[in-house]
């Protein structure tokens, strides 16, 4: 074959493939404007009709087939960066970037997918030819990323009655809503939903402003998901609160994490201590100690050396104070015998007589790091008072669960007829009884049980149950029928 054929062949072959990618590059094209036509008639029909209850407008399923995936971490699921994240409104993936050679714009070519939203910025592009897309039929979806209150809207929380509908079709209440339970962290999700009553506390993560000075995610991660909580125009009744436990498990150096069963006693503490540590201010003042801190006067009587010699010892008593933010208390130990039917008898005993402890008289036997003798007595009164019952007890072998059930009062708890309270002020007027609105159940054998909460809602000032997922309307009566653990009682105004 000559060299003049072979290069006629030659260019007939780059010709032929030349027209061969012309032809496929328009039906790509053809493609791709098909399915941003169908993207776009799904922008559209998100505000073709609001919904009566609540406002919400019904999103097309294209858009929210997995919007779920808004409550994780928004990292990107190819590099694992959080920096400059889209989230594709299709199929609910993170993908970093939308230039040409960015994982979003891959994205949409390979899978035809081409309405976008960065995560941070909140603006929604259409990929890959990289205009932004302006409807305010999108604001649903802008809402449910980051959702906002004005100082009016959260002054009427707590007078709202009125339910919100989800996309599905079921209705939920703002603020009574379940929390997901991603792998034993129960633990977690009762101690939130408790503090979620806690008004002040809660007023002031839903305004995003009274803390925009503060680094720490844990501190943000909590607000975005207190904002989720009370959020009305939410696409599901329920919450995930994945971001939050991955910041815990960060500030926490692991030792509260996902898949392992933890107190919520001891992460109450944690929580109340480190969200105070980062929000505090020069006088070590926070809206945490607003909220939780009282004071005591602690009472010490210990023998030790009072002339340098180990035989002579004296009994040695000192006087201090010291803030608290949770009071334990000691439940009387439980019979160690059956009764004559063979079962175990479950005492009762009233929480005035554990609250006893504080009324400066009681000695409390402490043995580590020393022996000592202590009496306790209250010289100050928090605004919500934190109480937890010593329920479990460790040795060396096993940990035992004491079943004695407190009978507490549900309404008008009044400190003053029990324990020694300080004298108030001259223009002061001592305020001593308290409301219960949280109340931390522990259900099961020690280790191997799980939690629930009983929580008020106090624009109807009905009782709910939550475990978890799970939400229904209780009777005080049930209330005062369980093992309570942990109690927050608010103080009457």
């Amino acid at each position: 074959m000559g060299t003049r054929m072979r290069h006629r062949l030659m260019e007939g072959v780059r010709v032929r493939s030349y027209w061969l990618d012309r032809m496929g590059l328009r039906l790509r094209r053809k493609k791709r404007m098909m399915m941003m036509m169908v993207d776009k008639d799904c922008i559209k029909d998100t505000g073709a009709a609001k919904s009566k209850l609540g406002g919400i407008a019904p999103i097309s399923t294209l858009l929210i087939a997995r919007f779920w995936i808004l409550d994780f971490e928004k990292f990107c699921s190819l590099s694992l960066s959080n920096l400059n994240v889209y989230a594709c409104l299709v199929c609910g993936k993170y993908y970093q970037g939308r230039g040409r050679k960015s994982h979003a714009y891959t994205h949409s070519l390979e899978a035809g997918h081409h309405v976008f939203i960065n995560l941070r910025t909140e603006k929604v592009y259409c990929l890959p030819d990289g205009y932004e897309i302006s409807d305010p039929s999108l604001d649903d979806i802008r809402h449910v990323l980051n959702p906002r209150f004005t100082e009016e809207q959260v002054e009427q929380i707590d007078k709202n009655k009125q339910w919100s509908r989800a996309l599905d079709g079921s209705d939920y209440l703002p603020g009574m809503v379940g929390l997901n339970n991603i792998k034993e962290t129960d633990f977690v999700n009762v101690t939130i939903q408790s503090l979620m009553r806690v008004t002040p506390l809660r007023n002031f993560f839903l305004i995003p402003k009274n803390y925009q000075h503060c680094k720490s995610p844990l501190v943000h991660r909590y607000g975005e998901l207190t904002r989720k909580i009370w959020h009305a125009r939410n696409f599901k009744g329920q919450v995930s609160p994945h971001e939050f436990l991955q910041a815990v498990m960060k500030a926490s150096k692991k030792r509260f994490r996902i898949g392992a069963q933890s107190d919520p006693v001891e992460f109450m503490s944690w929580m109340l201590n480190t969200l105070h540590k980062d929000l505090k201010t020069k006088k070590n003042t926070s809206i945490i100690y607003d909220c939780f801190q009282g004071e005591l006067e602690v009472v010490k009587e210990s023998y030790e050396n009072t002339d340098g010699e180990t035989e002579h010892r004296g009994l040695v008593t000192t006087t201090s104070r010291m803030p608290f933010l949770m009071l334990g208390l000691d439940l009387p130990p439980p019979p160690l015998f059956k009764d004559v039917m063979e079962k175990n008898i479950i005492p009762q005993v009233p929480l005035f007589n554990i609250l006893k402890k504080f009324d400066g008289e009681t000695v409390t036997e402490v043995v580590r790091p020393r022996i000592e003798r202590k009496r306790f007595r209250i010289t100050r009164l928090p605004w919500y008072l934190i109480l937890h019952m010593q329920r479990f007890t460790k040795n060396n072998f096993f940990v035992e669960k004491n079943p004695t059930l407190v009978n507490f009062p549900v309404k008008n708890l009044e400190l003053r007829d029990y324990i020694p309270l300080p004298t108030p002020n001259e223009n002061e007027r001592l305020r001593s009884k308290y409301d219960l609105i949280g109340n931390i159940v522990h259900d099961g054998k020690p280790g191997e049980g799980s939690y629930r909460v009983f929580v008020q809602r106090k624009s109807e000032e009905l009782w709910y149950e939550m475990q978890d997922l799970h939400v229904s309307e209780t009777l005080p009566q049930m209330v005062a029928l369980s093992e309570a653990y942990m109690q927050i009682y608010e103080q009457q105004q």
